[in-house]
């Protein structure tokens, strides 16, 4: 049995839905678990039963500061080898983001990973299209952003999924391999001339002011978020390998569009 973890959320989901999508069974995990899905709370050391487990997509649970990713994905690993788990597909973040305040998480992972017993592969996923998008704001008439002229080699999350249900499907050929699935490189300037609309470039300080002053980020989402955008200002996340398109087997999604249709729902809401 395939097992994906964080079944409620967005990546989790579209997970399931492309290993259903290709006739390949397959159930979800999470802290509130619905219909055909499992209760699998990271938090909660007992309910992490893996029992009948052949295939485990860890979709990383980053929604918290480092030391407590990190200690909840320890504890689903040692779940995984008590219960003896095949195979752990682990969805990471893009070798290009080493230096990006939320990539020490993805790293240890990583490391528990080659240091363990368990079979692996590192599936080292691009920041979403859909991210890139949503960070775009809009501003008289205009889009406004942190990123200049820089670009972001940015992947549909659906893309991503695929890839994911893809290698959970037939892990044997990608054991102890590390695939770094990103896109083309887009950037704020194509999205806004797709939009019709002028694009403003910000400062970094001004944009780490803005983020500190939005209401309802957690403490470690500003400098995360900062991170990104400085991030892409300055090239470091524009870099492209082959990984993808060599696992899907076709071309990747177009992540301008996906962008360019999440910034312009952005738009429609504020109207």
């Amino acid at each position: 049995m395939i097992l994906v973890t964080g079944a409620n959320g967005n990546l989790g989901s579209a997970i399931l839905t492309a290993l259903r999508d290709r006739g390949t069974p397959a159930t979800g995990g999470s802290r509130t678990p619905g219909e055909g899905t499992r209760r699998l709370d990271f938090d909660d050391p007992a309910s992490l039963d893996l029992t009948g487990v052949s295939t485990l997509v860890l979709v990383s649970a980053g929604y918290a500061e480092d030391d407590r990713v990190i200690a909840r994905h320890a504890a689903v690993l040692d779940a995984a080898a008590r219960d003896g788990v095949g195979h752990v597909v682990y969805t990471s973040l893009t070798t290009a983001g080493d230096h990006l305040a939320f990539a020490a998480a993805h790293r240890a992972t990583e490391r528990l990973l080659r240091t363990g017993a368990l079979p692996w592969t590192i599936l080292r996923n691009g920041l979403y299209a859909e991210l890139f998008g949503a960070l775009l704001t809009w501003n008289d008439g205009g889009l406004e952003s942190p990123f200049g002229d820089g670009a972001l080699a940015a992947v549909a999350r659906a893309d991503l999924a695929d890839a994911a249900a893809a290698v959970a499907a037939d892990p044997a050929p990608y054991r102890g391999r590390t695939l770094d699935l990103v896109g083309p490189p887009v950037t704020a300037g194509q999205v806004a001339d797709r939009l019709g609309v002028p694009h403003r470039t910000i400062g970094l300080e001004e944009y780490r002011r803005l983020l500190d002053e939005t209401p309802g980020l957690l403490p470690f989402q500003p400098p995360m978020l900062a991170s990104i955008a400085t991030g892409i200002r300055h090239g470091f996340l524009a870099g492209t390998t082959p990984d993808l398109t060599d696992l899907l087997g076709r071309p990747a999604r177009d992540p301008l569009a996906v962008a360019v249709s999440v910034a312009a729902a952005s738009a429609s809401a504020i109207a």
